[in-house]
């Protein structure tokens, strides 16, 4: 189920809560009082809800106060332990409880349990987006929700206001699952950036002219993503294969060596050539480098 209009003006202007003022939660706070929900807000520094409170949220003095003011409740704080912390003392029989807090898919599951037990329905989001891109439609922003489906299609509307929604399955671990996932492809690619950028660090190379080539070529690269779920999908590692891996395996030795002589650490490197070796030795030559995700993979895990 996949949302990406953001609503501005949803027919029913929810009255919510919002435990967490940071610069997420009062970056989504402001989208909701913006497109006219009563919002209740509170935060451990009580300080950091004043401006909230100037544009016209409530402000509660406890978080036990701030769940009683509202049926929807939504939570940005720094981690699932303050998530606990937070909720220690809230009554959160019949609550819609909306956890945005970043955190790990099992304790996506481990809290949905225990909100559950307390009485609510339960939806966990990752969001794939920074402050200034929350209510601002066109910066592509959006949330991945997973947990309560009845929760997520009753407050679809409301959960849109600040950015896009995309329903990823009753599995509460899921929305941090595909969040993780993303974020660790994205790390990636700031690692291949970051070592792209230390080889010409030296040399009279211009960083502003070379960035454009840098960036077409990932964006180049980019279609590999979809070739590796069709194999992952079909299981077939070797059909239509262009550069094999035990190809790919001999050109990392000029990887590495030309990372020696410009005098570039190849630690952002050597994880990856290592694993790609290891998948060539085991007699996988001729696959696609989609192989060294069972590699990754730990047996039992």
């Amino acid at each position: 189920m996949t949302d990406n209009t953001l609503a501005t003006a949803p027919a029913s202007r929810t009255a919510l809560t919002l435990l967490g003022t940071g610069a997420m939660g009062t970056a989504l706070a402001r989208a909701w009082l913006a497109a006219g929900h009563p919002v209740t807000v509170w935060n451990r520094t009580p300080a950091r809800a004043g401006a909230l409170a100037a544009e016209g949220a409530a402000v509660a003095a406890t978080a036990a106060d701030a769940v009683a003011a509202s049926r929807l409740v939504v939570v940005c704080l720094l981690d699932d332990a303050s998530v606990g912390e937070a909720l220690e003392h809230a009554d959160l029989t019949g609550r819609d409880l909306v956890n945005l807090t970043t955190g790990t898919p099992a304790e996506g599951r481990t809290r949905a349990a225990w909100a559950e037990s307390r009485g609510a329905r339960f939806l966990d989001g990752g969001i794939m987006a920074v402050p200034p891109m929350i209510g601002a439609p066109e910066s592509g922003g959006y949330v991945f929700y997973s947990g309560s489906r009845a929760l997520f299609e009753e407050h679809r509307g409301t959960l849109a206001v600040p950015a896009g929604t995309r329903w990823v399955g009753a599995d509460p671990g899921f929305a941090a699952l595909h969040d993780v996932a993303l974020l660790s492809a994205m790390s990636g690619l700031f690692a291949g950036i970051t070592h792209a950028f230390a080889l010409i660090r030296r040399e009279d190379v211009d960083p502003v002219g070379f960035a454009p080539l840098l960036a077409s070529w990932l964006t180049a690269m980019t279609p590999a993503a979809h070739r590796t779920a069709e194999q992952l999908a079909s299981g077939d590692y070797t059909t239509g294969v262009v550069s094999n891996l035990a190809m790919q395996s001999a050109g990392n030795t000029t990887l590495l060596r030309t990372a020696e002589e410009q005098g570039v650490s190849p630690e952002l490197l050597t994880p990856y050539t290592a694993l790609m070796a290891r998948r060539v030795a085991d007699g996988h030559g001729d696959e696609d480098g989609v192989g060294m995700i069972d590699l990754l993979v730990r047996p039992g895990a």
